[in-house]
């Protein structure tokens, strides 16, 4: 079972009253037990949203053996419908970073590891 962490990006609106309701959102119990069970059917096995100011940071192990192929993803998150609502209402919050228009969760590029460095 190979483990792949992956990162990925996006930004929230620069709003107060908006950031403590994406918070609130997401405490134990927020998202749909659907949206949860989906996560982990993409063979996710452990996955973090960090928050500093409007811009948040997703940390994401994976089993790339259970990873769907992207398209497969979409179809079946948008086929279900505690997906799909929780998607829109989350998109509601986000804004697209500057160099990403149109696009959430903007995947990083890894550029160090301290365990290359010898």
């Amino acid at each position: 079972m190979p483990i792949v962490r992956r990162c990925f990006a996006v930004d929230l609106h620069d709003d107060p009253g908006l950031i403590a309701a994406y918070r609130r959102w997401h405490e134990p119990g927020g998202p749909p037990a659907a949206v949860n069970a989906a996560i982990r059917a993409d063979g996710v096995e452990s996955l973090e949203i960090w928050l500093v100011g409007d811009r948040m940071f997703m940390v994401m192990e994976q089993d790339t053996d259970r990873a769907p192929d992207p398209e497969v993803k979409r179809l079946r998150d948008e086929a279900n419908p505690e997906v799909a609502a929780w998607d829109k209402l989350m998109a509601s919050f986000q804004k697209p970073l500057p160099f990403a228009p149109g696009q959430t969760w903007v995947e990083m590029e890894r550029v160090y590891s301290l365990a290359e460095q010898g």
